[in-house]
């Protein structure tokens, strides 16, 4: 009779931690379902719809808006010059912001100035910054035009030549992402134990080169591989830059803007929604495989 009781004690303390467990999980459980899953569902629903924005009614077109983007020139175009604008901004933002931490973290006194300086940009937003982009790029009156007319280099049309203005705009994203990812390497280079630096010198490795080959490179694995995939995945959602410089033109679509122009000034919602679920699926492939390729190389400590 006493076992009797205990193990009923038992089940109604545990049929509680339950209930309570399930109680503390429901308000961020209804958050996750409202705010990530019901949307998405969403969407991949309206994928398969001829709706439009406004409309009272829709047909089911099924698989005709994903044959349809592969047909399409302007996606097309918007999906080579992302791929562009990532090949010149990651490679780019990952080895100058390493270079800057470097730099910066042998500093004492003057750390926190430079730290300042280069996450400056972070913290301003690209919209409030356009007036100066356009100003510092226009072709007569832009002081970096001046620059190459007194050098002898004829005057660039830097947004409006639709050979430079996906370089440009990677110019200007990487001037806003290298200071992030310098804050981030800087992370990483204190935590790295002085230990290892006293045992490399003690076997031979006194130079500056030789030690970040052999103790730092290998010990920022796991923050150069956050590094990457975050500054992969912002590149890739690249969208201020040419709402508010170029607004598309001289053919300098890309992906993010591209779902804009569909979904909120054509009103295509439904075009748009399977865009969307491509630019995602092409994320979520690319994600997958820089982890899985880097992560074998990653000295975890």
């Amino acid at each position: 009779t006493f076992r009797m009781i205990k193990l009923n004690q038992a089940n109604h303390q545990a049929r509680n931690e339950n209930i309570l467990g399930w109680a503390l999980a429901l308000p961020a459980t209804f958050l996750l379902v409202m705010l990530y899953l019901l949307p998405i569902t969403w969407v991949i629903l309206m994928s398969f719809t001829n709706y439009e924005l406004g409309a009272i009614s829709f047909d089911w077109v099924g698989l005709r808006n994903f044959s349809k983007a592969f047909e399409d020139e302007v996606f097309l175009r918007s999906f080579r010059n992302t791929l562009l604008y990532v090949a010149l901004v990651l490679p780019s933002s990952i080895f100058l912001g390493l270079g800057i931490a470097v730099l910066i973290h042998a500093r004492k006194r003057t750390r926190s100035i430079y730290e300042v300086i280069y996450f400056l940009p972070v913290t301003s937003t690209l919209i409030a910054m356009a007036t100066v982009f356009q100003f510092l790029l226009h072709p007569k009156l832009g002081p970096i035009n001046h620059i190459l007319t007194a050098i002898g280099i004829q005057a660039i049309s830097f947004i409006s030549d639709p050979q430079w203005v996906i370089p440009t705009l990677s110019m200007i994203g990487l001037w806003q992402l290298v200071g992030f990812n310098m804050i981030l390497f800087l992370a990483g280079l204190s935590s790295i134990p002085e230990k290892l630096y006293e045992a490399a010198a003690l076997d031979g490795a006194n130079g500056p080169i030789d030690r970040f080959i052999r103790i730092t490179w290998p010990m920022l694995g796991p923050t150069t591989l956050f590094v990457m995939v975050t500054s992969c995945i912002t590149a890739f959602k690249v969208f201020d830059t040419v709402a508010t410089l170029t607004q598309g033109k001289s053919g300098s679509e890309v992906l993010l803007y591209a779902l804009y122009l569909e979904g909120f000034q054509y009103f295509k919602m439904g075009y748009a929604a399977a865009l969307t679920l491509v630019f995602l699926f092409f994320i979520l492939i690319l994600s997958i495989v820089q982890s899985r390729l880097i992560e074998k190389k990653v000295h975890y400590a």
